[in-house]
């Protein structure tokens, strides 16, 4: 008998790591973080989207918040970086959508921090866009989802409980050969006296050699075969956002950043020629936002020291893993069109049974 019910990792008796989780054991578990979706699941070949993430619910282009973005493979469309590496913050919300919708989503935020009161001037900003090709479950070429779509993606965002799987960004994306999608997760994180979150949204869409927490999955009823990934595409892509409370600066958020790869690595994922793989973190403190004020003199950031960040580093390690399987968990299967062959296909979910299995064998 088959489990078709989704469940997150941990509802499977699956914790990976030691730090404790947030409240909801989301990316919304820092403070003042939103999240959006918007659903673009048409016919029998349109399934996209695209997910917006926002650091805090002010204007963020009068009220930027330090940032930094990692790279491990360079095979993507990042909008955004060279600001992000020159200057350390972000002035726009955040976009993930798919490969071909990437300058919508620089339209749709420029629409959307123009529109802000107290932007009347802005003649200038960096949107910021990342993307995973969904062209296996979805008509790439279409122009889906539209600028007025993302917009709806940035305004619906909220506080509060994050869906996960086949949704947003994650419609159509593909992970091990099954079905992947948005996963997150979050830790709380004991630093100098101090109780900081931290907390990962992702938009899987990889391959490789799937293992979760340690252990490689097994499909089969009798959890003795392992799984055969020699028919499944390793090339893909992985965008990683990483929040955080915690007063960081760049160099040390990009630091933190560069730590998600190691729960990527967890994941048994492939690391191909063709794999984009972008990690971005940013601090939502409000003590380290570049405001107008701070911006225009001489300013002291509180930042937490070298010597003491290495539990946030652990804490991102594990956060990410689990926000992976997530995706996975709660992506339910999917029959969409594969633009690359112009034919119908379906791609499983994970099976649940089998990752209860892996839990009960632990």
């Amino acid at each position: 008998m088959t489990n078709d019910r989704r469940l997150r990792l941990r509802d499977l008796g699956i914790a990976p790591g030691q730090f404790e989780t947030g409240l909801l054991n989301a990316i919304t578990d820092v403070d003042g973080v939103t999240v959006g979706h918007v659903n673009c699941h048409e016919g029998t070949r349109t399934r996209t989207g695209a997910t917006a993430i926002l650091p805090h619910g002010g204007n963020l282009f009068q009220d930027k918040v330090p940032a930094a973005l990692a790279i491990f493979n360079g095979f993507g469309k990042f909008a955004g970086v060279s600001q992000i590496a020159e200057l350390g913050e972000i002035e726009t919300p955040i976009l993930l959508t798919n490969t071909l919708a990437v300058g919508r989503g620089i339209e749709a935020l420029n629409l959307y921090t123009l529109a802000q009161p107290g932007n009347e001037t802005v003649v200038s900003l960096n949107a910021v866009v990342g993307e995973t090709n969904d062209s296996r479950l979805n008509d790439i070429r279409a122009a889906r989802p539209s600028v007025d779509e993302m917009l709806g993606a940035l305004s619906s965002a909220t506080s509060g409980p994050v869906a996960e799987g086949a949704v947003g960004a994650g419609s159509g994306t593909v992970a091990f050969g099954l079905k992947g999608g948005i996963g997150t997760s979050s830790r709380n994180v004991p630093v100098s006296g101090e109780t900081y979150t931290l907390g990962v949204l992702v938009q899987s869409n990889y391959g490789g050699t799937l293992t979760i927490d340690g252990m490689p999955y097994r499909p089969d009823d009798a959890g003795s075969e392992k799984y055969d990934t020699s028919k499944h595409d390793k090339d893909g892509s992985i965008v990683m956002i990483v929040a955080t409370d915690a007063p960081l600066c760049s160099r040390n958020l990009k630091r933190l950043a560069e730590r998600c790869f190691g729960g990527l690595a967890r994941t048994g994922a492939a690391l191909s020629n063709g794999s984009g793989d972008y990690a971005l973190a940013f601090s939502t403190h409000e003590r380290v936002r570049r405001t107008p004020e701070r911006r225009s003199a001489v300013c002291d950031y509180p930042v937490l020291s070298n010597d003491v960040v290495s539990p946030l580093f652990e804490a991102v390690i594990e956060a990410t893993e689990e926000a992976i399987i997530n995706s996975m968990t709660m992506a339910t299967t999917t029959h969409g069109y594969n633009a690359g062959t112009g034919r119908n296909q379906t791609v499983d979910a994970i099976s649940i049974d089998a990752i209860s299995r892996l839990a009960n064998r632990r």
